[in-house]
């Protein structure tokens, strides 16, 4: 038996039926562990043939030294071995150390590739189910915004807890590192702009109303949508990403024991930077398209710059301008919003984190295309 199983085992067979086996010595990891398949198919004159299972196998661990996790996943393959094949085992003289972690690892079941099929008819139990989902993500997001809401009325009373420093840091990370990228989207699209109504217009032999065009779309709704298209991809998702590492790691549940609302503390601060820093990005951007569309007019169209900037003070109207304004505002909260509260919402996982980053994106742009849906249904409705 030396050389198929360890010098600190033995195994007896009592009776024909019960198979005893006495772990004794050191039990570590460098002298290697015996074969669990091999002890059972062990014949006791010391010849290696498959044998019946008998009908119980007894561990005996009087004579143990030292022992490490060989031993433990020795006896836990053991176990396994006798469960599987309806065979009874006893643990029992085993020291309590080893059999505590025994019956951890044995604890979860190990998982298995298979697939739950559906049965037939599952489909309005799935149905049913995603839309419990949905309302209760609905209801929860309905009370995340009335926290919001309560956050923000308690700093214009005064009692809002965050730190200075915290805003201060997030103003800079939402608005001067953005510049960039929103300049750069924004030129972008004003030249899209410039140039798909140039194609138009030409045939009309109107092209200087490219200038009115893109004045006009930049500062109503373009320059707005774009930047918090931008921001909803870069700071939403940071955002998210931010407070669900913290959810994570247990910081949020130190700051609620130490009697800090995380609301205030870790929400406030983003939203009111967003808030303040949405209006500066949306006059950024908003002139950075106007300029996209100057470079079409004067290269393309071969207007002059000084009657392409008439044309555009003449298409300017402060309607348009304070409508985009108010948008960057709300577009600003609600992509702040969507951030924070899926970052709270996340699980504590890495992969939660994940998870919460991509839905804070993708709910920030459903909201803002909803809402400037539904404000340009209302400023049509009132004449603006």
């Amino acid at each position: 038996m030396a050389d198929v199983l360890a010098a600190a085992l033995q195994v007896e067979s009592i009776d024909g039926q019960s198979l005893a086996v006495h772990c004794s010595g050191d039990w570590v990891v460098r002298r290697g562990m015996p074969s669990v398949r091999e002890l059972m198919a062990w014949k006791i004159d010391g010849r290696s043939a498959m044998q019946p299972a008998p009908e119980r196998v007894t561990v005996h661990g009087a004579g143990l030294g030292r022992w490490d996790s060989s031993l433990v996943s020795f006896v836990a393959g053991l176990e396994g071995y006798c469960r599987s094949n309806d065979v009874a085992f006893d643990k029992g003289d085993l020291p309590p150390g080893v059999r505590r972690l025994v019956d951890l690892a044995l604890a979860v079941p190990e998982k298995t590739g298979t697939r739950r099929v559906a049965a037939p008819g599952s489909l309005l139990v799935m149905v049913g189910e995603a839309t419990l989902l949905s309302r209760k993500r609905f209801l929860d997001g309905l009370g995340f915004l009335g926290e919001a809401t309560l956050s923000l009325l308690s700093l214009v009373a005064g009692r809002a807890r965050f730190r200075r420093s915290d805003l201060l840091q997030t103003v800079q990370e939402c608005g001067v590192q953005a510049l960039g990228i929103a300049f750069i989207i924004s030129l972008l699209v004003g030249l899209i702009l410039a140039f798909v109504g140039a194609v138009q217009l030409r045939s009309f032999g109107a092209e200087i109303y490219v200038a009115n065009l893109v004045v006009v779309a930049m500062t109503r709704e373009m320059a707005a949508i774009m930047t918090a298209i931008v921001l909803a991809g870069r700071t939403g998702a940071a955002f998210a990403a931010q407070i669900g590492s913290m959810q994570a790691n247990e910081e949020i549940d130190a700051l609620t024991t130490l009697g800090i609302p995380a609301m205030d503390f870790l929400v406030l601060p983003r939203m009111l930077a967003l808030m303040l820093m949405m209006p500066l990005l949306y006059l950024y951007s908003a002139f950075a398209g106007i300029f996209g569309g100057f470079l079409v007019g004067v290269g393309m169209l071969d207007l002059t710059p000084t009657i392409y900037l008439a044309q555009t003070q003449a298409g300017f109207s402060f309607n348009d301008f304070f409508v985009g304004w108010g948008k960057s505002v709300l577009f600003g909260a609600l992509v702040a919003v969507a951030g924070c509260m899926h970052g709270i919402q996340s699980g504590r996982s890495a992969a939660a984190v994940g998870n919460a980053a991509t839905a804070a994106v993708v709910t920030a742009l459903v909201w803002i295309i909803i809402s400037d849906a539904v404000l340009a249904v209302l400023l049509n409705i009132v004449g603006l």
